[in-house]
């Protein structure tokens, strides 16, 4: 992978694992991943999406796109946090029990690739 290319392709699999994590709690809830047009799908997704967002502007993401402490730790802090403020904002529910899991699956999730990506970059290098 490019350089140039690298930022790009890692926030766009950032936003795709965002959205996932919107679909399987749609899935999982409401038993409806899409609603009409789509619309259920967004609601639930615009805000973690637009705080994941933020958060690659607040840790200069694209310097560093796989680092999981300098770059992971900060775009998942700011898209767990702002995503649930923003959530609430909105009328949408953050009842204690998915701030957990969303917090955690969004760890796995932002935090995992990254490691996995660190792992295979150091490797190829080795």
């Amino acid at each position: 992978m490019s350089r140039s290319r690298s930022p790009l392709l890692a926030l766009a699999l950032d936003v795709v694992l965002v959205v996932v994590f919107a679909a399987i709690g749609r899935a999982t809830h409401d038993g409806d991943v899409l609603g009409p047009v789509g619309l259920g799908l967004a609601t639930t997704a615009w805000p973690f999406v637009a705080a994941l967002l933020v958060g690659w502007l607040v840790a200069r993401a694209w310097r560093r796109p796989i680092d999981v402490l300098r770059t992971g730790l900060p775009v998942w802090a700011v898209t767990v946090v702002l995503g649930m403020l923003l959530r609430a904002l909105s009328g949408q529910g953050v009842a204690v029990a998915f701030v957990i899991v969303a917090t955690v699956t969004l760890a796995l999730l932002l935090l995992g690739w990254r490691g996995i990506a660190r792992t295979v970059s150091r490797t190829r290098a080795a």
